[in-house]
């Protein structure tokens, strides 16, 4: 009789491991298209935890070479932008096509382009010769130009907060040709060039959000910078640096967004605009009023993330009623996330490396407070929330039992399941514990939300799984085999989701019809896992080619 394990039917064998990860394990080399999106969704060109700064640019240039699919990058580029909401990678990839094939460049520049501060990260990286050009091409700077003229004055205004480039830089380098003396007028300002140079154009040709500054600018009294700010509709960086003490910052809060108010809990409390005096509670309650904005989060579609990464970032000093309006704020955000067609197993990846910031290491140790395993922690509470019959189970080279408490926030409960863990990473571990422990209930599937690092398998360091597979790959074979056992061949097939949260290009499960690998952290992952595991075969590669240009 043969060998039935020699033998055995190729469909029942994990394909064998055809490459390493960062971190030395068995693991599936992605395809280049793939690889090239998971590094536009994911990466920041700042050092992760098993990669410089320099790799990640490396490998991305190593990508680009092998995608001579011009159309994918320049989907790829809006995707990134779009979809992730990523500023330096969409940037990097226009740049190339400006290489490349120019009319598409024109087609995307101003999806990519959105704002200034893309602007001029496009032009950093322009100057960079990083990407085979130093300067601004006769195309380029048509680009810049027709970006300049067509900018309303708030986006201007805007596109000039910031140095290394600055938005002078950029106009000096693109110079555009003004179309009226508005703009004449308006470009001679943001240049510091003197008024005798904006001829034709005079100081009364400045638009009036712009001559509103100048007179906030210019104001000798707090009073009287509180009542220009209080009509003034431009970002509120511009008037920061001039305002003359609380009274102007509480005038700025109310003009900033919910967005920004969010993000810089930190600076109005350091300009005592909520500080627990008396009068001030007036504020405090209008920032928890403007954060918890069931109707404003709901219509913008803003997910829990957002929230957390701003109760992690809030000073000891902001005052509870505003970080119970942050909580209430996520709470209210998990409506955001679609429900799934049935319960999950949820691997949470708590290992060490999932300590890196989720945006990587940049500077002199100068890190975000929003870590990947933070990022991960949310992610498995918020589909909890939405699909309460789930199953979370944290790990690094073994799995950690977490009790619930029903009365947990999202947030609390995320705070939990970050501080787990701290070890080594075997991503088979999930995976085991559903075939053994919840090897009688019946799930959809398995979504594992790691940095797919993974390279212990039962306690062996790099060790494979039988015929060389990954161990994700064995447990994954084992886990199908019994939900088809228990629910019969008449039930949808269960699907495997692996999302990883940082820029490398290998995965623990290669791509198949039943197993999607997907990069990022934003709501477009939620949508995607989503449609996957509901039976839709669109892969992240596909989502990325159904961007229309």
């Amino acid at each position: 009789m043969a060998n039935k394990n020699l033998f055995s039917s190729v469909k029942s064998l994990p394909p064998k491991a055809n490459s390493t990860n960062e971190a030395g394990g068995a693991a599936y080399k992605l395809e280049p298209k793939h690889a090239l999106a998971q590094l536009a969704a994911t990466g920041c060109f700042n050092g992760v935890f098993y990669a410089r700064a320099e790799d990640q640019l490396d490998t991305l240039k190593q990508l680009i070479d092998q995608v001579d699919d011009n159309f994918y990058l320049a989907k790829l580029a809006v995707y990134a932008r779009e979809r992730a909401y990523m500023k330096d990678m969409p940037a990097a990839l226009l740049v190339v096509l400006s290489t490349r094939d120019t009319e598409l460049m024109h087609r995307v520049f101003d999806r990519v382009v959105d704002n200034g501060r893309v602007l001029r990260t496009v032009f950093q990286m322009i100057r960079s010769g990083q990407f085979g050009r130093k300067g601004l091409s006769s195309s380029l700077q048509r680009a810049f130009q027709r970006w300049l003229n067509d900018a309303s004055v708030g986006k201007l205004l805007s596109a000039s907060i910031g140095n290394d480039p600055s938005l002078r830089d950029v106009l000096r380098m693109a110079r555009p040709t003004p179309r009226d003396n508005a703009r004449r007028a308006l470009f001679g300002w943001l240049t510091d060039k003197d008024i005798e140079k904006w001829a034709p154009a005079g100081k009364s040709d400045l638009p009036a959000q712009v001559q509103a500054l100048d007179a906030y600018r210019r104001a000798e009294t707090a009073e009287a910078q509180a009542l220009i700010a209080a009509d003034l509709s431009v970002r509120w960086d511009l008037l920061a640096a001039a305002a003359k003490g609380p009274v102007v910052w509480k005038a700025i809060a109310r003009q900033m967004g919910p967005q920004a108010v969010r993000m810089n809990l930190n600076t109005l409390m350091r300009h005592e605009v909520l500080s627990n005096g008396r009068a001030d509670h007036v504020m405090v309650d209008y920032v928890a009023d403007r954060l918890a904005d069931a109707d404003e989060i709901r219509r913008s579609r803003q997910f829990p993330y957002q929230f957390l990464a701003a109760y992690l970032n809030a000073s000891p000093d902001v005052p509870q009623k505003i970080k119970a309006a942050l909580s209430k704020a996520a709470e209210i955000a998990c409506g955001n996330v679609p429900e799934l067609p049935g319960p999950v197993v949820i691997g949470l990846d708590t290992s060490g490396s999932m300590c890196c910031p989720v945006t990587g290491w940049h500077g002199r140790g100068a890190t975000s407070k929003m870590r990947c395993v933070d990022v991960a922690a949310l992610f498995a509470a918020a589909v909890l929330r939405r699909n309460p019959d789930s199953v979370i189970v944290p790990f690094d080279t073994r799995a950690y039992d977490v009790k619930f408490d029903p009365q947990d926030t999202i947030l609390s409960l995320a705070d939990r399941l970050a501080k787990y863990g701290g070890g080594g990473t075997d991503c088979s571990i999930p995976l085991r514990e559903a075939n053994i422990r919840y090897r009688k209930r019946q799930f959809a599937g398995v979504v594992l939300v790691s940095d797919t690092e993974s390279w212990v398998r039962r306690g062996q360091p790099y060790g494979y799984g039988a015929r060389g597979a990954t161990g994700v790959m064995d447990e994954w074979q084992q886990f199908v085999k019994n939900q088809l056992r228990i629910g019969g061949h008449d039930i949808p097939a269960p699907k495997l989701v692996c999302m990883d949260l940082q820029a490398y290009t290998t995965a623990q499960a290669p791509e198949r019809d039943d197993i999607l690998n997907i990069g990022g952290f934003s709501d477009a992952v939620f949508n995607i896992m989503a449609s996957f595991l509901s039976d839709d075969r669109g892969r992240f590669v596909r989502e990325v080619e159904s961007v229309v240009l």
